[in-house]
């Protein structure tokens, strides 16, 4: 069956005063076999409001977008029609804020290292971040399709979810975002530094987006299931492990002990050790080296020597360090470089 030849825009415009706006996008065409198999735009743009480099690829059916921003102003204005109607996998990789779609009467929150899956077929609103903050984003987008066709039969959070989008109301996989686990980090490295090309760049970045998409659905539907016996009992309770996880990945190179951590967060060691298992699915001390191995392997791609990376991140020793490096991925730090 021959595909429609349809050419569609991802843009979005912004404006730092509701007067003047810019778009930001790519134009790309989701269905015509004739163009090539990704599309790949990375751009930096400068205007009063804020500085950013976005990364564009453009799949069949799938849109991927990320980059970095530094709003020189607290509150912006956004719009998006006339776009394909998708489904947005978010991830907030540091920094934050809200955004308000007048639309829908609808604010949405982004806290660093939080995840959650939007559909939000029109966008007019205002948008609040901290100026001179960089904030850093990771986003997969299904068309509303190709979505419904993953989502089918895939329990009973993702099947709501997929209920509301096929009937055109707006949705978010859960009114409260939840963290990213390391898993997702390091599937949207992989995607990041891909150095497939081709078909098999086309193939692999499909697997890498439908992986995201199978991990969040994971995290969501457990989160249900744990939710009934939950150590933390109030918005205070979990306040206070978020506050931990930061304080602890800040020191990473020098972490505290759990007692000492406890105290600094707020909270008593008992709900600490629980509450971030419940969290994060991880004990404090395991997140911890969960982290630094794979903030090493993001060091050693760009180019970091072993010893410079051993010392930065706390380890006593080189050979601790490449130990533990083997350990987890299969390989010597030094191998990884060749």
């Amino acid at each position: 069956m021959q595909r429609k030849k349809t050419v569609s825009s991802m843009a979005m415009s912004i404006s730092g005063n509701g007067s003047q706006w810019v778009d930001i996008g790519l134009e790309m065409d989701l269905f015509i076999p004739a163009v090539p198999l990704v599309i790949e735009r990375t751009e930096k743009y400068s205007f009063p409001f804020g500085d950013a480099a976005v990364t564009q690829i453009g799949l069949p059916d799938i849109y991927i977008v990320y980059g970095d921003i530094i709003f020189k102003r607290s509150r912006l204005h956004f719009r998006a029609f006339d776009v394909p109607e998708m489904v947005e996998l978010h991830f907030a990789l540091s920094g934050g804020g809200t955004l308000y779609n007048a639309i829908n009467n609808k604010k949405y929150s982004f806290a660093p290292l939080m995840q959650n899956m939007i559909y939000m077929p029109y966008l007019d609103g205002t948008g609040d971040y901290r100026s001179h903050e960089n904030y850093r984003f990771f986003e997969v987008h299904f068309t509303k399709e190709r979505f419904l066709s993953l989502a089918k039969d895939c329990g009973p959070v993702l099947q709501l979810f997929a209920d509301d989008i096929a009937a055109g109301r707006y949705a978010q996989l859960a009114e409260e975002n939840l963290p990213m686990s390391f898993a997702m980090h390091h599937c949207i490295q992989s995607m990041i530094n891909c150095t497939y090309t081709g078909g098999l760049k086309l193939l692999f970045l499909q697997s890498k987006c439908i992986e995201l998409l199978v991990l969040q659905a994971e995290a969501f539907e457990q989160s249900v299931h744990k939710r009934q016996s939950s150590v933390l009992k109030s918005a205070h309770d979990k306040e206070c492990i978020y506050n931990a996880r930061a304080y602890l990945l800040r020191h990473a190179d020098a972490p505290p002990s759990l007692s000492e951590l406890a105290k600094l967060s707020g909270t008593n060691e008992f709900k600490l050790k629980k509450g971030f298992r419940e969290l994060f699915h991880n004990s404090v001390f395991g997140y911890l080296n969960d982290y630094r191995l794979s903030r090493a392997r993001e060091l050693l791609s760009s180019g970091s020597t072993i010893k410079q990376v051993a010392g930065d991140l706390g380890y006593s020793s080189v050979q601790h360090f490449s130990t533990a490096f083997k350990k987890k991925y299969g390989v010597t730090p030094g191998r990884l470089q060749e």
